[in-house]
């Protein structure tokens, strides 16, 4: 396995943490990040000792669940509980941060923030970084670079297509394209 680059290793960490998330909607996760050092990380969920939408359904108001307090709010606010400043700082989140969110990233001080998938991007929320001098980059995050098991699942994968090589299957060219695709593997 090749080694990551930074923006993927941090990108990695934000989808981590969006595993710990507790939204039923989506799961989001960012990290903060200054001088290739983390320095926070959050995810969306409920107040610290309250209900969890998994655990009791969220609570909708005007199409928005205000049960939940997002990803990139918490990691701002772990900073702020902790001391640690974001001005000249990177935000790596797994989706584009929502109109509220972009505000309070604006008057934080980070500087660049990153993101692995495109989700409802406000315009007004796109004009404010610009404003802001933020810089937005999208860096689709490939989670073969995090995926430990990679080498077990091949090895077992080409035993299986030896099997079917074996019994004369004529589906096997597909099946061997779909796992180059999948595991990335040149030919």
């Amino acid at each position: 396995m090749e080694r990551i680059t930074w923006e993927q290793f941090f990108m990695a960490q934000s989808h981590l943490l969006a595993v710990r998330s507790t939204c039923t909607r989506l799961s989001v996760g960012a990290t903060i990040v200054r001088e290739n050092r983390i320095i926070a990380g959050g995810y969306n969920g409920s107040i610290t000792g309250g209900e969890h939408c998994i655990d009791v359904g969220c609570y909708v108001v005007d199409n928005h669940c205000v049960r939940t307090i997002h990803a990139e709010i918490n990691a701002l606010l772990q900073c702020a509980k902790y001391g640690s400043p974001v001005q000249g700082a990177t935000l790596y989140v797994t989706h584009f941060p929502c109109l509220q969110c972009t505000k309070a990233i604006v008057q934080s001080g980070i500087e660049r923030v990153y993101y692995a998938e495109d989700y409802k991007n406000d315009p007004y929320a796109k004009q404010l970084f610009q404003e802001a001098g933020i810089v937005t980059k999208k860096i689709p995050f490939d989670a073969r670079n995090v995926d430990f098991l990679q080498d077990e699942k091949l090895i077992l994968i080409e035993q299986l297509l030896e099997k079917l090589e074996q019994q004369g299957d004529e589906t096997l060219p597909h099946y061997r394209e779909q796992v180059e695709q999948l595991f990335n593997l040149k030919k």
